[in-house]
């Protein structure tokens, strides 16, 4: 089993003993996961910074003592993958959140569709934006990730037509029998730069929405013959991507 991740303000510098883990984080490794003497353990800023260590001591219920053995960063990958997501009902947005960071998406969007049933105004949509990033942050450690997914700020659809527009390449997942587009699994794809993929809500990207999203350059596809709910078609799409891009090679 790989060693388990913890979050740290700053990765240590270099090598060395006596690196101390504590606070939430601290309390975790000695309280939950219960690490014992000479087990090994990946302090990570989130951002690509990373330490592998082995534990020295653990004291009290909250206090890790970690001998770091090599440090590093993570290069950003390429081509970089961004997921454009409609606000879900319920809490399938964290459901995504969670699913797409376990696979490896780069940078999730939340997206105020026109069809959206649920609506981020005020403190309701600063507590969801904050669960967002939290099952990111919490998804990445689980998944063992050192650069976690960067959860943006909620846009409008102007606002993800200037993303669009930006992108090597952008897609619209769109499941409408009646509209043509083409299979995800056999795009061209770009080997750098980046890939924004707009998920849609339950009740679909409007008209209106695509003829923008198309002016940006971004045309329709699909996955496949049966059609995903909103929560786990952008996971699907990231699967697609990182696997025909090589980034899972």
């Amino acid at each position: 089993m790989t060693a388990p991740v913890f979050v740290v303000e700053q990765v240590p510098a270099g090598p060395g003993p006596g690196f101390v883990l504590d606070g939430p984080e601290g309390r975790h490794a000695v309280s939950v996961k219960r690490l014992n003497p000479g087990e090994e353990v990946v302090l990570t800023d989130g951002r690509g910074g990373w330490a592998e260590g082995v534990v020295e001591a653990a004291e009290g219920k909250d206090r890790l003592v970690v001998a770091v053995r090599a440090t590093g960063v993570e290069a950003e990958p390429e081509p970089r993958i961004t997921v454009v997501q409609a606000l879900p009902k319920g809490d399938r947005g964290e459901l995504a959140v969670e699913t797409m960071t376990e696979t490896g998406v780069d940078a999730i969007v939340p997206w105020q569709a026109s069809r959206c049933i649920t609506q981020w105004r005020g403190d309701r949509g600063a507590k969801s934006l904050a669960k967002w990033r939290g099952t990111a942050r919490e998804a990445g450690k689980q998944s063992r990730r050192v650069r976690f997914p960067v959860v943006g700020e909620a846009m409008t659809t102007k606002q993800v037509v200037a993303l669009l527009a930006s992108a090597d390449l952008g897609v619209v997942l769109h499941e409408d029998r009646d509209a043509p587009s083409l299979a995800l699994a056999v795009a061209d794809l770009p080997a750098k730069g980046s890939i924004v993929v707009v998920v849609g809500p339950e009740g679909g990207v409007s008209p209106e929405e695509l003829a923008a999203f198309a002016g940006a350059g971004a045309q329709p596809y699909r996955l496949g013959r049966s059609v995903l709910r909103t929560s786990t078609a952008g996971t699907a799409a990231v699967a697609v991507l990182l696997a025909r891009t090589g980034r899972w090679s």
